[in-house]
């Protein structure tokens, strides 16, 4: 069969140049989805093209995606990047994959045997915020999660991410070998800390001297990463195949732009990513912030009042001035001011460049797509500005309607009434309230009292309370265009 290792690729195509029989596996990254293809590995890519490295990664995928795994297995572990531009498209062949490894086709004790080798230096992860099975509300471990629970009874034989890296530290401890970074690269505030207060705790679970030791030898760096990367559809797949000239069911599009800010804090070593854009710095607090709030928060509030308001993709939100107008508005009036940036950041230029990413009509980034997870996205890209606005005494509008349109949208009917497809964790949960209470805004004190979501100083506060309802009202009487209209 044809494809990407063994055929003539049409001419525009970049090709690597560097020898990949160099590449040794010092990177084993858990979650082989659509944003690490087309950021982490992307870079790592161009580290080998440029200079001396031996970086190469261990794709490993712990639950679905066995089909993706076997595809990148039978083209050699090569893929496609296309970076769409309004005007241009850029396409990559990524050759810094050295192998991959999926629980069903290699068996658990492979997949930690692999991470345990000696020359792993680091584990990366793209496992969406579920996979830290963490409780939103207090930042602890989720002791009643259903892969925690098995874990612990069984931890020889893992189901989680947290139980797999476990497992893997374990073994380097007992056999005398250095232990590698953990490094997160999911779009979660704090993702280290995060990541480090998870393994911890459940390894406290299991042996309080192997916790000891992982908090004392093992790093957890904090990263900020940002690309836009819509899941890869037949359309997308369509395309890749007329720009290379074979198909690549493992290859992705995104968009020009990219930014990787990391926590120079490396146990073991790390590939030169600053010489393929990234920066390393002392704190990514700021910068992650800055992203979370203004870049997730607005495509947020865009998701659920743009799919509301009968808008497929992000870039036709931009095509109505008033969801433009009030995406800016979104940034500049409720974000940027609650944040604490380093001396000469300009968030008015970062706010225009993200309203120019999100009209990039080549992108066709799907509003349903981004409305997935809401209860896990909101307290993150809302809460900490919702507190701000609340301790200075001033406006959160944007806010309060961003919340709202969360809440029409998983009512489960849209404005038509059409069924949505409602994707979270909470799902469940979240339908029986709604379902309760109907259409009426005595939904939203029966949903701003879920503590996971929202803080009680957020979700028990009057003005909280009154501004939101305001906004449901409006969106129930006068739709979604017209109320983004009216801010």
């Amino acid at each position: 069969m044809k494809n990407i290792s063994n055929s003539q690729l049409n001419e525009s195509v970049n090709m690597p140049t560097y020898n990949r029989s160099t590449l040794k596996t010092r990177i084993v990254h858990l979650g082989f989805g659509a944003f690490h293809r087309a950021h982490q590995a992307l870079y790592t890519n161009e580290v080998a093209q440029k200079a001396d490295s031996d970086w190469g990664i261990c794709e490993i995928s712990l639950f679905s995606s066995e089909k993706i795994i076997s595809s990148l297995k039978e083209q050699d572990h090569l893929y496609t990047v296309a970076e769409k531009g309004a005007q241009s498209t850029q396409v990559k062949i990524i050759a810094c994959i050295t192998e991959s490894m999926h629980p069903k086709f290699n068996g658990i004790e492979a997949v930690i045997e692999k991470m345990a080798e000696p020359q792993v230096a680091i584990v990366s992860m793209t496992i969406t915020e579920k996979g830290y099975c963490i409780d939103p509300a207090t930042g602890l471990l989720d002791k009643n999660n259903e892969l925690v629970i098995s874990d612990i009874k069984n931890p020889a034989q893992p189901k989680s991410a947290l139980g797999y890296i476990v497992q893997a530290l374990k073994l380097r401890r007992d056999r005398g070998i250095n232990p590698f970074t953990v490094m997160s690269c999911d779009n979660v505030q704090g993702n280290g800390h995060v990541a480090k207060a998870a393994i911890l705790e459940f390894t406290q679970l299991l042996d309080t001297k192997l916790a000891t030791w992982i908090e004392q030898n093992v790093t957890f760096p904090c990263t900020m990463v940002d690309r836009i990367v819509p899941a890869a559809t037949e359309q997308t797949l369509s395309e890749i195949t007329n720009l290379i000239g074979v198909e690549d069911p493992c290859g992705i599009a995104c968009e020009p732009f990219r930014q990787w800010v990391i926590e120079d804090n490396f146990v073991a070593g790390r590939p030169e990513w600053d010489i393929a854009g990234a920066e390393f710095v002392d704190d990514v607090v700021p910068f992650e912030e800055m992203k979370l709030r203004m870049l997730n928060g607005s495509h947020s509030f865009l998701a659920y009042l743009g799919y509301l308001g009968g808008f497929e993709h992000i870039s036709d939100t931009m095509t109505d001035l008033s969801y433009r107008k009030a995406a800016f508005d979104m940034m500049m009036q409720a974000q940027a001011p609650s944040l604490t940036m380093p001396e000469g950041a300009d968030l008015e230029s970062y706010a225009a460049l993200l309203i120019n990413r999100f009209e990039n009509p080549s992108l066709k980034h799907q509003t349903w797509q981004i409305a997935m997870d809401g209860s896990q996205k909101i307290p993150q890209r809302m809460g900490g500005s919702l507190r701000f606005h609340l301790e200075q005494g001033s406006d959160f509008k944007w806010l309060a309607l961003g919340i709202a349109g969360w809440m029409r949208f998983i009512s489960g009917v849209d404005e038509q009434g059409n069924d949505i497809d409602v994707r979270d964790p909470m799902a469940t949960m979240l339908r029986e309230i709604c379902d309760s209470h109907g259409l009426n805004t005595s939904v939203v004190p029966a949903l701003l009292s879920i503590e996971s979501i929202f803080a009680s100083e957020i979700g028990q506060n009057v003005q909280v309370i009154n501004a939101v309802k305001n906004a449901y009202q409006s969106l129930l009487n006068n739709g979604a265009k017209a109320t983004v209209a009216a801010l």
